[in-house]
């Protein structure tokens, strides 16, 4: 028997073992091998032929036949035949009609039979990636679990049994090593197809990552009694959760904790150690973010509506505490809130609160009680005594019209003077860099450690803005997180930019400026 009809023999015995050695339905075996017969036989009948293939089962057979059109005059025997030949296959053929022929495979050859034979290896494998690809699409946001294979380029390459899933370096946990067979977990990001077959993006750095782990081993957050309704993460480090129980009879903090902390040691298991807080959610905004400053304890929360942020008064031996290691705490607590959170101390904002009153005391028309009030109100500068209404000044100070429009005439002029006017000195500088502010939209899932420099490289210029007067190790890290590289790079931004980037409030940022400024004066 030839090479080609041992290939093609007992195909019922060959369709079956494919079909189950492949996890593929008989179906796409079948398809794949009438394919693989059609493109063979056009290496023999030209690209033009009109060529159909069945699998006969009967038979155990794929039958090939060719189709022409029935002519008086053959210009193609390739696509036509004459009618006498016709007539010979089929005596009732007409002029036009198409007569299918059977053809015998065995003259294509053994180039032809190689051909058709890549061809069905190709075909299964395609619908093998695209049977992979559906098995998986549908599986973003859950936990996959596999041994590491290969590491290329920092990347994990993991071996899920069916197929291949990818951790990239962003993606991974900055504490952790993994080798060849490792078992490793993972929360599946994105599912991609390619020319390669299916590409399983997966992370252990992603929040989500907590939140289905916390799912496997809290049954009252699996059973939908206990929410978690945002989680904020610097991976390898510290993770916030913020829950919430449906049922007033559950305490959602002690069912994540577990009994003497077993479910919450789980998790902390499988993420080598980071420190997690669980804290209660609240409706209330400013309850949630004291909850979320959590171990530090808040003296007082002043909302900002207008500007989506929270000024967040603590004790002076609270301050370190609600800020966090390189402001850590404060970050996450952004993060895990939504709020833009400004943090300043106690001794911190009555100093604040006497500047002011002494700048608006010194508007003409206003004195140290009329200045008293005002701040009580809200208004803490010059600026915004000049911003009021004549009426609000009205109501607020007992004045009469023309009163108060002459007020607000002298804070302009006065709000013109103080314009660019900032505290310079050493002393002062590190009295702003007592305060941390951090916004939400800075990504406190990496915590800004995980972008395209080197370690090293980050913490030689994190040392740089160190050297600047006033500049403290927190401050000098969300600089090195905002992108900069230079003491040159702040200054040649504006001072609204490098607080947008770093996530300073702007007094601290145009402090920054200036520090850098000095340091490149005395430089040259």
């Amino acid at each position: 028997m030839s090479m080609e009809k041992q290939e093609l023999s007992d195909l019922k015995s060959v369709i079956s073992g494919v079909s189950r050695d492949k996890n593929l339905s008989k179906a796409v075996i079948i398809d794949a091998l009438e394919q693989a017969v059609i493109h063979a036989a056009r290496r023999v009948h030209g690209p033009n032929a009109d060529l159909e293939a069945h699998y006969n089962e009967s038979l155990d057979e794929i039958e090939l036949f060719q189709f022409r059109t029935v002519v008086d005059d053959v210009q193609d025997r390739d696509t036509e035949i004459a009618s006498p030949e016709a007539a010979k296959l089929d005596p009732e053929a007409q002029l036009g009609d198409a007569i299918g022929v059977k053809l015998d495979k065995a003259a294509f050859g053994r180039i032809a039979a190689q051909s058709a034979k890549q061809i069905i290896v190709q075909k299964v494998r395609d619908a093998e990636r695209l049977q992979i690809f559906d098995e998986f699409k549908d599986r973003v946001g859950e936990i996959l679990s596999g041994h590491v294979r290969r590491i290329e380029r920092s990347d994990i390459v993991v071996d899920l049994g069916r197929t291949e899933a990818i951790i990239p370096y962003r993606e991974q946990i900055p504490t952790e090593k993994y080798k060849i067979k490792d078992r490793v977990q993972g929360y599946v990001l994105e599912v991609k197809r390619s020319s390669r077959g299916p590409q399983i993006v997966m992370s252990r750095a992603h929040s989500g990552f907590v939140v289905r782990l916390f799912e496997q081993n809290v049954t009252e957050i699996y059973d939908g009694i206990v929410t978690i309704e945002s989680a904020a993460r610097d991976p390898g480090f510290r993770t916030k959760i913020a829950v919430h129980s449906r049922d007033s009879a559950v305490d959602p903090v002690g069912a994540c904790v577990g009994m003497k902390g077993s479910r919450v040691e789980s998790v902390r298991q499988e993420l080598n150690g980071e420190k997690i807080d669980i804290v209660p959610w609240d409706s209330d905004p400013a309850r949630f973010v004291c909850n979320a400053l959590h171990p530090a304890a808040v003296t007082k929360v002043i909302v900002d509506e207008a500007s989506h942020s929270m000024e967040v008064i603590v004790g002076d031996d609270q301050l370190s505490l609600a800020i966090g290691k390189r402001g850590q705490n404060v970050r996450l607590a952004a993060q895990l809130t939504g709020w833009r959170l400004d943090i300043k101390s106690e001794a911190r904002l009555q100093q604040e609160l006497v500047g002011a009153k002494e700048l608006i005391a010194s508007i003409a028309g206003l004195g140290m009680m009329a200045a008293e009030i005002l701040v009580n109100e809200g208004v803490k500068s010059v600026a915004d005594v000049s911003e009021m209404s004549p009426r609000t000044l009205v109501r607020l100070l007992n004045l009469n019209e023309t009163e108060s429009e002459a007020v607000i005439a002298s804070a302009k002029d006065l709000a013109k003077k103080n314009t660019g006017v900032v505290k310079s000195s050493q002393a002062e500088d590190e009295e702003l860099f007592a305060n941390a502010s951090a916004d939400p939209t800075k990504d406190a899932r990496r915590g800004g450690t995980r972008g395209s420099d080197s370690d090293i490289v980050r913490n030689e210029r994190i040392e740089l803005f160190m050297e600047l007067d006033g500049v403290g190790e927190a401050t000098a890290h969300a600089l090195a997180d905002a992108g900069y590289g230079t003491v040159g790079d702040i200054v040649a931004d504006a001072v609204e930019e490098v607080a947008s980037k770093s996530g300073l409030s702007i007094g601290i940022a145009r402090t920054v400026q200036l520090a850098a400024d000095r340091f490149l004066q005395r430089s040259n």
